[in-house]
């Protein structure tokens, strides 16, 4: 008899096919259309969601919550500063029991490690709410919310400006499956590491980058232009030298008019109008952020659904 297969894990964007995403963005739009009419959608009745946080949180608390609960099943919140986890306790003999008493575990934490060991001993499905190295969830919505706006995002050109952080590397995991370019640009000393410790770039998202000096010349022609804070958390004893160092490189309206006419904006927020970017452009008529932020709850709960239960047919 064969094994019984394990579950079914999110811990970076490379854990699923160009296949599967294209099942999850299609899926997104479905359950974010019935949301929309008030429509009642409840496949996970009875299931049960833990989340844990080491790092601090609103959007991902807010939409895998929300979502859960739309779902039909529940969220626990739990904070390692609360809980055993904070005292110690081996995350590998949390996972054995986290997984006996729920059927689905997100973790917003620092180090990928964690939720790697975590999965590692897990009976349910893990997925990474944040790492330092990767947020594959806001990529996901990102990517969702391009189509929604612009259609397929094949052969198109994301500008990444500023930090090469958890954003930047799942942007390019995501390139490299769905086919399109990422421009990057940010100052010298916080540029892509392609061979970062335990996490290096691969080919096939080498070949979907190319690097700039000039923040203007990587948003020329993009279809999409996003950024993020320039000092992430678990990085605030940098803050002087990282404001410092990014000077001119907050997404204007000039790097926005070198882009295409149709360019979109975004930011995964929280956002520091006149630091990383300029008011008029988040505020702006090309800016999707809040339609982003939105996505966040629609596209987990296509992600819940489809690592509990597999591909639906309705």
């Amino acid at each position: 008899m064969p094994p019984t297969p394990g579950p079914r894990h999110y811990l970076q964007f490379s854990d699923l096919t160009r296949e599967e995403y294209a099942y999850l963005f299609a899926r997104t739009a479905l359950i974010k259309a019935k949301f929309k009419r008030y429509e009642i959608h409840q496949p996970l009745v009875d299931r049960t969601l833990a989340m844990i946080f080491e790092k601090h949180s609103t959007r991902t608390r807010l939409s895998f919550e929300a979502g859960m609960h739309q779902l039909g099943g529940a969220a626990i919140y739990i904070n390692t500063r609360d809980s055993q986890l904070g005292r110690g306790e081996p995350i590998e003999d949390a996972a054995q029991v986290f997984s006996r008493m729920v059927d689905l575990v997100m973790i917003r934490t620092y180090g990928q490690d964690i939720v790697e060991r975590f999965a590692a001993h897990s009976r349910v499905p893990v997925i990474n709410g944040l790492t330092n190295e990767f947020h594959p969830c806001q990529v996901l919505a990102d990517v969702f919310t391009f189509i929604e706006h612009r259609g397929s995002i094949a052969g198109k050109i994301v500008a990444w400006v500023g930090d090469a952080n958890n954003m930047l590397y799942t942007w390019l995991q995501a390139a490299a499956i769905l086919d399109f370019k990422v421009h990057f640009a940010g100052p010298e000393g916080y540029g892509v590491d392609l061979d970062r410790a335990d996490y290096p770039v691969s080919q096939a998202e080498q070949a979907q980058l190319r690097c700039f000096d000039d923040p203007s010349e990587a948003c020329a022609g993009a279809h999409l232009v996003t950024t993020d804070v320039w000092t992430s958390m678990g990085y605030e004893a940098e803050n002087a030298a990282r404001l410092q160092a990014f000077q001119g490189y907050m997404v204007s309206r000039t790097m926005m008019q070198r882009a295409d006419a149709q360019a979109l904006f975004m930011h995964c927020l929280p956002a520091h109008r006149g630091e990383e970017v300029e008011a008029a452009v988040i505020d702006g008529l090309q800016s999707v952020v809040w339609d982003e932020a939105e996505n966040r709850l629609h596209v987990q709960k296509a992600l819940m659904e489809f690592l509990l239960l597999g591909k639906v047919a309705a």
